[in-house]
Formats: C-alpha cells, sequence, structure tokens
C-alpha cells in the first residue's frame, strides 16, 4: 500500500510505526511541517506555515480553530501538489488530529482510508482545566475557550475512518460518539534497551559520580512547570532532604512551558524555588536542564525513587520508561497515571496537591529500597506484558493500519 504519516514534528508518534511498515514491503512517505528539522529515513514532504499568529481581535474565541484550518489548508495544498505533481495517492493517511493536518484531506484523496491519532479530547470538568485552581480557575471565558478548542477535533474525528488512542483514559477523554472509532494501543516502548543495569553511573556537573546503589531521588518532565507538577514536587522536597542527609535530587527538564500557561515572569523555575530556597540544600538539587537520551536513561536505571506527577491530561512517555527501567515511580493519583500504577503493586501514589503526603512517600522510599524491589519488579512487569514494543504494540499497530 501506498501510506502517508501526517504529524507537524513527525515522526513523533510513529517513529517505530513507520519504519516497520516500510519494512513490510509498503510505499511510506511522510509530510510535515518544514520547521521540523528531525532527520528520518521516510520520505519526507513538507508544507509551509505561515508565521504570523491570529489576530485576537479579530478571530476572538476562533483563534485556535483559524490556526488549525490555517494549517489544514497548508496540508492540503502541500497534498495536491503531491497528487498533482508527483502522482502520489495513498491507499492510507495516518495523521495526528491534534494540530487540524487531517481537516482537508478527504477533498484531495476522497479514496483513501483515513485514520487520525487521538490523543486529547478537551472538557471543561473532569481532566486538565481547572484541576489546580493555583493556575487555572474555571470562569466562563475560560469555559468558552476550552469549548471553542475542541472544534477542530470534531471534525477531524467525524471525517475519520477509524482512530488510535496510546491509553484506555486518553480515549476516554473523546465523546461516546467518538469513542467507538477508537482503538486503545501505546506507541510501545523497547523493553530490551529499557532494562535496569546495576552498572550504571553519571558524572553531575560537578563532577560527583552517581552510581546504582546511591540514595538518588529523580524528577523528569519536558520543562518544569505546574502541568506536571513541579511545584508540588519542589515544595516537598525541603523536608525529603532535611530527613535524608545523603539524599541527591536529579531534575531534568528545561524552563520553557510545555502545556501550563506561561510564567508572568522569568521561569516556573525560579518561581517555585523562590518558595523553598532558604529550606532547602541546593548543593544537592541538580537541574540539568534537558538531557541526551542515554543520559535520562542512565539517571532513570540510578534513581533509587522517581517522582512522576501530572493533571488529569495526556500520560508522558517518560514515566512508562521509568517503570520500564525498573524505577519505583511515585506517582500522582490521577485518572492517566492510575491506569498503570496499582498503589503498593507496582508502585506508589500519593495525592497530586499532598504536599506532606510526596515528602513522607519519598522518605520513606529513599530510606528503605529492599522493602520496594518487589514494586520495582512488578513495575518492569506491567511495561513487558502490556506496552512493549516489538512484542504487543507493533504487532497491533501495523495490524491497525494494514486492516481493511
Amino acid at each position: 500500500m501506498n501510506i502517508l504519516f501526517i504529524h507537524q514534528n513527525f515522526p513523533g508518534q510513529f517513529r517505530h510505526l513507520a519504519p516497520a511498515l516500510q519494512a513490510r514491503g509498503h510505499k511510506v512517505a511522510a509530510l510535515t511541517a518544514d520547521r521540523n528539522q528531525q532527520k528520518t529515513p521516510i520520505p519526507t514532504y513538507r508544507y509551509t506555515m505561515p508565521f504570523s499568529e491570529p489576530d485576537p481581535r479579530q478571530a476572538r474565541l476562533g483563534a485556535t480553530f483559524t490556526t488549525m484550518t490555517d494549517r489544514a489548508h497548508r496540508v492540503a495544498l502541500a497534498a495536491a501538489h503531491m497528487r498533482d505533481k508527483l502522482g502520489f495517492v495513498p491507499d492510507v493517511i495516518f495523521g495526528h488530529c491534534g494540530w487540524g493536518e487531517t481537516l482537508f484531506l478527504r477533498e484531495v484523496w476522497p479514496t483513501a482510508r483515513n485514520l487520525v491519532y487521538a490523543e486529547f479530547f478537551y472538557a471543561t470538568e473532569g481532566l486538565d482545566v481547572g484541576f489546580d485552581p493555583e493556575f487555572s480557575k474555571l470562569t466562563l471565558p475560560l469555559r468558552m475557550s476550552v469549548t471553542v478548542r475542541k472544534a477542530h477535533l470534531a471534525l477531524a474525528m467525524v471525517q475519520a475512518d477509524a482512530a488510535l488512542s496510546p491509553t484506555e483514559w486518553q480515549a476516554d477523554s473523546f465523546p461516546p460518539e467518538f469513542r467507538t472509532k477508537i482503538t486503545i494501543t501505546h506507541d510501545g516502548v523497547d523493553t530490551d534497551l529499557l532494562s535496569p543495569d546495576p552498572q550504571a553511573q553519571y558524572r553531575l556537573p560537578n563532577g560527583r559520580v552517581l552510581r546504582v546503589g546511591d540514595e538518588v531521588l529523580t524528577y523528569v518532565a519536558r520543562n518544569i512547570e505546574p502541568y506536571r507538577g513541579s511545584h508540588i514536587f519542589l515544595r516537598a522536597l525541603p523536608d525529603v532532604l532535611d530527613a535524608r542527609p545523603e539524599a541527591q535530587v536529579v531534575i531534568i527538564g528545561g524552563d520553557g512551558a510545555s502545556y501550563s500557561a506561561a510564567p508572568k515572569n522569568g521561569s516556573y523555575r525560579d518561581q517555585f524555588l523562590g518558595e523553598v530556597r532558604d529550606r532547602l540544600d541546593l548543593s544537592r538539587v541538580h537541574f540539568l536542564g534537558r538531557v541526551p537520551y542515554r543520559d535520562f536513561v542512565t539517571l532513570l536505571q540510578i534513581g533509587r525513587a522517581h517522582a512522576y506527577l501530572t493533571v488529569p491530561f495526556v500520560l508522558s512517555w517518560s514515566m512508562i520508561e521509568a517503570m520500564s527501567l525498573g524505577a519505583l515511580v511515585v506517582g500522582s493519583r490521577t485518572g492517566p497515571v492510575e491506569e498503570l500504577i496499582t498503589d503498593g503493586v507496582n508502585g506508589c501514589l500519593v495525592d497530586f496537591f499532598d504536599v506532606e503526603g510526596w515528602s513522607d512517600t519519598l522518605i520513606t522510599a529513599l530510606a528503605a529500597p529492599a522493602r520496594f524491589l518487589p514494586l520495582r519488579e512488578n513495575a518492569r512487569r506491567t511495561i513487558i506484558e502490556n506496552y512493549d514494543l516489538k512484542r504487543i504494540c507493533l504487532p497491533r499497530l501495523i495490524r491497525f493500519v494494514e486492516q481493511p
């Protein structure tokens, strides 16, 4: 078959699937934004995006829809060029519906099977918006803004022949009328690659070498921000370090904002750190920023406990990767985390807002590593049995694309 993947940051969620389909003899191509500089073995075409954002005075609540339909328009023009000038006619189109890219493709290729990656559907109740009132107060203007953000997602789902979500919780964010279209299969993690290593070691910027067995607490997020509970974690740290004088804390993440609203001044890291700086031994707290993937893996192999917090939103790959590495994950008691972690079985759960509970649980985890060894083993077993890339997820993903 001719299979076209569409993703503004390709390969994104299709990193393993696209090459696997190519290896099976399909003619696979990708269409992505011209600003995307990631390298891939898949033949890739590009569409251009205007640099100007919609004028909010004109677009008002339609600003998001304007942005998404602008992108859809550019994608459709590029698709028409592929059809008319290059003779490319896909049998299957698989795109991420989150950025509007699939909206007009039926007008270009009406006979192609239209698949979408259904990652998340917004709501004004029960999900991320308004969950943490410190950063998101659920006013009427915000409710209206969230409601209109669903427009391009709903249109994409109406046009899709089938959809794919990585987790049950994320699929359930979609309305019942769309839920019947959705198949649940995670992107998968390579559990052979992401496995414990008792010899792992890492040299910190200050020269200190961390090794397996050291008292190391890890925290990872794309950016230090409220959506991933950075404020709760940092507020819990002073009591953790007071109780565990040998503990070292390693924090991976940038100073931008991936999902949260941009901070009013400076960075969230500086803002949250300012609250606890006077009570924190900063010589034992190591902010590494964004690190190479190999370093991320090594640090999780070393860690005695790994804190993962998220509001009810898309689950981070990093938590599943941490479990595959045999980490003891102390996670927030929120929907996306509870789907994978059962408290006291394959990890620990703490109420998202319970700062004292976070301190106490992390102190216990650091103090008694032998006690939690069965949980670490069960965490890895959970991923091997349910989220393994080669043996479980990739075969299911291939079937999803290849089925008529």
